[in-house]
């Protein structure tokens, strides 16, 4: 895989989840009243995608071009 492209995965797999907490998709579920697993849907709904960026970030981390080369000093 080439750098170009891995930034551009990258860059677009850590936009997802920004604009899902972001207005104006998060005000769809800025509620206080359905509950998941005790926490009120926004706090969950936030918390979920902090787990899904980390889950993303892990996986960008394994296919990272640059990871195995040496430093050259």
């Amino acid at each position: 895989m080439t750098k170009q492209k891995f930034v551009k995965i990258y860059s677009l797999s850590l936009l997802v989840p920004f604009l899902l907490m972001v207005y104006p998709l998060f005000s769809l579920g800025n509620r206080a009243t359905p509950f998941v697993f005790g926490l009120p849907f926004s706090i969950f709904w936030v918390i979920f995608w902090i787990i899904i960026t980390f889950i993303i970030v892990l996986f960008l981390y394994r296919i990272d071009p640059d990871k195995d080369e040496e430093e050259v000093n």
